[in-house]
């Protein structure tokens, strides 16, 4: 059973789509596992989290700053990989399905789990000067979940999922970028 999950593990980390391909993968101890992967990386972001405010405080001396508690950083892990679920069911099988999608929500927040697994390398940031770190595990959960997405929503390319899976993202950017052209005070 922990062969089973260190396997899921590493075929996530190393981008492995045979890992999305395997209907075993996603059988009745799936969701034990997605479970327990969420968990981890929730306990596991409070190293880089840790490191953030300490990084912070030396930016702008802010003096003494308590992060959040465990009971609130785990609470909103599940909450977020819920709400990424819905938002992926909803527009990637309700708004923009392919004639050959056929996806549960289970075997989505499944998937959407198995992904986060680069996401547990972030134990590596204990420190300031590797807060660089952070952005490669992102962007490296974004790919395993784009190559997830598109093996189990039977998408024929790869922009069509990215834009799927990376939309919120690209939209609070683009937000972001104008109240900052806005507070700047260059004009258009």
């Amino acid at each position: 059973m922990f062969g089973e999950f260190l396997n899921i593990l590493l075929r996530s980390i190393k981008l492995d789509k045979s890992l999305y391909k395997d209907n075993k993968n996603f059988g009745e101890a799936s969701i034990y596992y997605a479970l327990l992967i969420i968990l981890l990386g929730s306990i596991i972001s409070i190293i880089p989290n840790s490191s953030f405010l300490n990084y912070m405080n030396l930016q702008f001396d802010l003096g003494q700053i308590k992060g959040p508690s465990l009971k609130a950083i785990i609470i909103s892990s599940f909450l977020i990989w819920v709400i990424k679920t819905a938002y992926l069911y909803f527009v990637g099988i309700i708004l923009f399905p392919n004639k050959k999608t056929n996806c549960s929500f289970r075997k989505l927040i499944i998937l959407v789990a198995f992904a986060q697994s680069p996401l547990l390398l972030n134990f590596i940031v204990f420190n300031e000067v590797l807060l660089f770190f952070i952005l490669i595990s992102y962007t490296w959960y974004n790919i395993s979940l784009i190559i997830g997405l598109n093996i189990i929503l039977n998408y024929n390319n790869y922009i069509k999922t990215t834009l799927v899976s990376l939309a919120p993202q690209i939209i609070f950017l683009i937000y972001f970028l104008s109240l900052f052209q806005n507070q700047t005070g260059v004009v258009s």
